[in-house]
């Protein structure tokens, strides 16, 4: 099959398109028909090789974390889908693969796709959905009545956590540029803040929690936004001693990064404030979840732009401008007119 990979880690390296073989398929594992796939910024920080020390990969590596597609084959022991399904996923760390023709993957990690949306539509929401999720939901536990203030409300992760915190009862505070302002109200934004004219330290205040996306210097200052008792929930970092625990790392790796986050922690601490990182984790059993408040309406996918599989580096390469209003998806199925 053909497969977009990399041979070693190179943040400024493109990804080579080759033939490899078909995955294997386990017992637990569900082997996929890939028609479309998301991409993420996750995708540019494994190809430079960030997180080799907690998800050692070995090389050659398939890229892509999103997709959507058709089972084609159930192992023995799968009990949840068969041939012929139509489903989307964020493969586990270590077995990630979605820039190719067929991945296969645990059944636990699958979900039937919403029926009211694209095989492109559904590619564009596991990672993105899963981190809102697990963010609003498990960990800073938003509830009816709270407010949240989510930053780069634009993003692939924003367009869908501000439609996932306003259908669990709060008030949205989010940033942006003023282009995107009428977009970001549609999807439930309360306040929003124009990123290059105006601080969001100086308009904001008081919120329950808030979602951190960006730099070590706008995660500070989030904490002056959030009330004492709140929680602000960190996907770009820093990493605590727990990410290492997860992805049982070597013991080093546990203090190098309770070391990089123990400025923040020790500022969260002096202000009553729950840190928290989140390096989000798949889950089928949530994208059922989502499954349904797509199908409801309650969230709908945003997407920029579709390129042919072909263009897999060139849509990396969008992604990584920071440029992209909601995801950025590769058609795989009618790149090869299938």
């Amino acid at each position: 099959m053909k497969a977009f990979l990399i041979n070693k880690y190179d943040k400024a390296g493109v990804m080579q398109l080759t033939d490899v073989p078909e995955p294997g398929v386990n017992d637990t594992d569900v082997l996929v028909d890939i028609h479309a796939a998301g991409l993420n910024l996750l995708d540019t920080k494994v190809k430079a090789g960030e997180f080799k020390l907690i998800l050692p990969y070995k090389l050659p590596l398939i890229m892509g974390h999103d997709v959507a597609g058709v089972v084609t084959q159930v192992g023995s022991r799968v009990k949840k889908f068969k041939v012929g399904d139509e489903v989307y996923a964020r493969p586990a760390d270590g077995r990630i693969g979605a820039f190719a023709e067929h991945i296969a993957i645990d059944e636990n990690d699958v979900a039937l796709k919403p029926q009211n949306i694209s095989m492109v539509e559904a590619a564009s929401l596991p990672l993105v959905t899963l981190t809102a999720w697990q963010s609003l939901v498990e960990l800073a536990h938003l509830k009816k009545g709270q407010s949240v203030f989510i930053q780069a409300g634009s993003g692939g992760v924003g367009t869908v956590a501000i439609q996932l915190a306003k259908h669990l009862g709060a008030k949205v505070a989010t940033t942006a540029g003023a282009t995107s302002f009428d977009a970001l109200k549609k999807l439930g934004a309360d306040v929003l803040v124009d990123y290059k004219t105006q601080d969001f330290e100086t308009i904001l205040t008081n919120y329950d929690v808030a979602l951190n996306s960006q730099d070590t210097k706008t995660l500070e200052k989030s904490l002056n936004v959030v009330k004492p008792g709140g929680t602000v929930v960190s996907i770009s970092g820093p990493p605590t001693g727990d990410l290492a625990e997860q992805k049982n790392a070597p013991w080093f790796v546990k203090i190098v990064m309770n070391l990089l986050s123990m400025g923040i922690r020790r500022k969260a601490k002096k202000r009553n404030i729950d840190y928290q990182f989140l390096f989000m984790r798949a889950n089928g059993q949530q994208l059922t979840e989502i499954g349904k408040l797509v199908e409801t309406g309650v969230i709908k996918p945003v997407v920029d732009k579709v390129y042919p599989f072909e263009q897999a580096n060139d849509a990396l390469a969008y992604v990584e401008s920071g440029r992209a209003k909601g995801k950025v998806v590769i058609n795989v199925k009618e790149s090869f007119n299938y």
